[in-house]
């Protein structure tokens, strides 16, 4: 029992080794300064306003800019990779991934509605209860009841594109995405089926 808190323990205070630094360099960001990025490189994907119309790429709006900075790190880095992403953040600066990270922090986030209602009664059982014959625990535990996310630790969820959170989740699984602190997510996303991936991205579509 004292292992499995041991470990329970380490995987979800593992973010705090990135959060510890990251915000201090994110708080100094200029949304002002972006804007020439925004239009010219994110806007495309993303939206000018960072609310994504294209349910294959995520919106940014409302994210917080600690997640956001990492994010663009680890893109650039490689310790997250995408093939669209990786050739767009080579030649940004440290300055301009707090810059991009506080623009899109700063934009109000569209609310959206989940289209397929059938999927809903699981995906909300899951994501405020869990699953806990097969180990799943309450999404909501770190993303919060409403989907909000918890600053610094956790990314905002609400309102995201089904699609993008389903992709997501299956790239943890896989492995194909791995920077997520203590590969907490990785973990999680391997005891959820297929079907719970598609219900539980249904249910955060509509968060709000």
């Amino acid at each position: 029992m004292r292992l499995r808190q041991a470990a329970l323990i380490a995987l979800f205070s593992a973010p705090l080794a990135w959060a510890s630094t990251a915000p201090s360099v994110a708080q100094r960001g200029d949304p002002a300064k972006a804007q020439k990025i925004v239009t010219e490189v994110c806007s495309a994907c993303h939206g000018n306003d960072g609310n994504s119309t294209t349910p294959a790429y995520p919106s940014l709006a409302g994210q917080s800019p600690e997640y956001l900075y990492k994010q663009l790190q680890d893109f650039k880095s490689g310790a997250r990779r995408n093939a669209i992403m990786a050739p767009n953040v080579v030649g940004l600066t440290d300055a301009d991934m707090a810059n991009l990270a506080a623009y899109f922090a700063a934009q109000q986030p569209k609310p959206r509605l989940a289209k397929n209602p059938d999927l809903l009664p699981q995906g909300q059982r899951i994501y405020k209860g869990g699953n806990p014959g097969s180990g799943v625990p309450a999404c909501a535990s770190c993303h919060g009841p409403n989907g909000a996310g918890i600053p610094v630790m956790f990314p905002r969820l609400a309102g995201q594109h089904a699609k993008y959170v389903e992709s997501q989740l299956k790239n943890f699984r896989s492995g194909d995405r791995a920077n997520d602190g203590g590969k907490m997510m990785q973990v999680i996303a391997r005891k959820l089926t297929d079907q719970e991936m598609r219900a539980v991205a249904e249910y955060i579509s509509g968060l709000r």
